[in-house]
């Protein structure tokens, strides 16, 4: 990791005074950087120019701004979507001003994302929640352009993700794609859509299946006011996922 004032107080210290001075001026910059949580030089070029540095979930909603704007005009949709990350991530108040400004911030599209997302490549939790956002976000109005994936594409790259990954990633919320009950599903279908393999123990796919059949049920997704398009997907995803635990059960033979 890229520390600008600790680099810039360690250069002045040791014209000054040598490595003495380079040592006592890396601990003042080092100490600068963690004031103004500087991590890049771009970050810093930003906090010369008045622009304060993005927190994580700042920079997950000037991501979702950009692409709600990029194909020219942010629609009901859209802020709609905005607000349910907001509730889903349990914001408070302050925090949801902060996300609210970030995300207004972000349809300018003038803020430099790439040192803050390879900060984040460290995080792959977190990094696959912002990605996962903004496929949600891309969808809101019910199409996904040219100019929405470019983004992504790009936005996962700097997060170290392969175009493999992002093209899986993609399919989960690509609203096209087959309902896997509806195409006869395989054993290995069902398998990768439970997350687990040949040799699971039964006990851990139904903790899988009831962990997945709790986060994509319709009602707890109409309950958190999704739109009616995510509603109908969330009931996709759940017949889906009854055709597949009963095709695993019934291969497994248990109960």
């Amino acid at each position: 990791m890229l520390w600008p004032g600790t680099l810039i107080g360690a250069g002045a210290g040791f014209a000054i005074a040598s490595i003495p001075g380079a040592l006592l001026g890396a601990l003042l910059g080092q100490a600068l950087d963690r004031r103004l949580q500087l991590q890049s030089w771009a970050q810093l070029r930003e906090r010369l120019g008045g622009r304060p540095a993005l927190r994580n979930d700042e920079l997950l909603f000037v991501l979702l701004g950009r692409l709600a704007k990029s194909n020219g005009r942010v629609v009901d949709g859209h802020i709609q979507q905005a607000r349910q990350e907001m509730r889903s991530l349990d914001m408070t108040e302050s925090a949801q001003r902060r996300a609210i400004a970030a995300f207004n911030r972000g349809k300018s599209g003038s803020d430099r994302v790439r040192s803050y997302l390879r900060v984040l490549k460290a995080q792959p939790h977190a990094a696959e929640g912002v990605l996962r956002a903004c496929w949600r976000m891309v969808w809101a109005d019910g199409k996904a352009d040219d100019a929405e994936r470019d983004l992504i594409d790009l936005w996962g790259k700097w997060l170290g993700w392969t175009p493999q990954q992002l093209q899986a990633l993609a399919a989960d919320y690509t609203p096209e794609r087959k309902p896997l009950v509806s195409r006869g599903p395989t054993y290995q279908d069902a398998l990768r859509l439970l997350g687990v393999t040949a040799t699971t123990e039964p006990s851990v796919i139904k903790r899988a299946y009831r962990r997945l059949l709790s986060r994509h049920h319709p009602d707890k997704v109409a309950g958190s006011g999704a739109s009616p398009a995510q509603v109908r997907e969330a009931t996709e995803r759940t017949r889906e996922l009854h055709s597949a635990y009963a095709l695993i059960r019934e291969r497994r033979d248990f109960r």
